[in-house]
């Protein structure tokens, strides 16, 4: 990775940060795929770099909000979560190595449906849903994050549903990813695919993350936040079309 690559890893780091802040949505989303538009790094190596600044940005909320985590609902989804990351990350392995293209097609379909998630407004329940749809929910969402390092799109949206505190959902969702990132980054390590370079590329990225997070919430712009959901859906959509184009192309 040149100079030059590294200066837009890190801006690309501190956009997601910054809009994830606003919209409490889509940070590796925005990251995997302005990283896999721009072709920074192999997806793999993104997948890895987007899971460390995901963990790093996740023990920063959790650190304040961990006290709001729905422990019911954490135990019901991360289970199937974890098995299901393993499959995903062996289906990378496999297509990454024979063919990048559907890889890159899945990828920008998936973003296009995050993107079409974020402007939804589904109906919300009256009751919670029942221990099933959790369980499917974590394991659609663990083969996500084992291709992607992004598990959000079927577990954002089941738990939005959900007639619970917008705060709890959030650091619930927040404490699910953090720890499948994790898990993934040991599947990672066990066989012998990390590439440690990307941790340096990760640690130089940190910085501008905190600081794109301090500025979001001590200076959030004079704009309302369905204008940055709009904004995030946009970005999200581009992305995802780029990508499906380019597969396609």
């Amino acid at each position: 990775m040149t100079i030059t690559d590294l200066c837009q890893l890190m801006l690309v780091a501190g956009a997601a940060a910054y809009l994830q802040t606003l919209t409490g949505f889509a940070f590796g989303l925005v990251m995997m795929g302005a990283v896999a538009i721009l072709g920074l790094t192999s997806l793999a190596d993104a997948a890895i770099i987007v899971g460390i600044l995901s963990v790093v940005n996740s023990i920063h909320i959790l650190i304040r909000g961990w006290r709001d985590v729905a422990w019911h609902e954490f135990w019901l989804v991360v289970g199937p979560s974890l098995a299901a990351t393993i499959v995903g990350y062996a289906m990378l392995e496999s297509v990454a190595a024979s063919n990048l293209a559907v890889l890159q097609l899945i990828l920008g379909l998936v973003i296009i449906a995050a993107a079409a998630q974020l402007v939804s407004k589904p109906q919300p329940l009256n009751i919670r849903s029942s221990a099933s749809r959790f369980i499917v929910a974590g394991a659609a969402g663990g083969l996500l994050g084992g291709l992607f390092a992004t598990a959000g799109p079927p577990l954002v949206y089941l738990f939005y549903r959900q007639p619970m505190a917008i705060t709890s959902i959030r650091v619930t969702l927040v404490l699910v990813f953090a720890v499948g990132i994790l898990f993934r980054t040991t599947l990672v390590v066990a066989t012998g695919g990390f590439p440690f370079v990307a941790v340096l590329w990760s640690l130089l990225a940190v910085p501008v993350i905190l600081a794109a997070t301090e500025i979001a919430h001590r200076w959030p712009p004079a704009m309302s936040p369905k204008f940055f959901r709009r904004l995030t859906f946009g970005l999200l959509l581009a992305s995802g079309l780029s990508l499906s184009l380019k597969a396609l192309i």
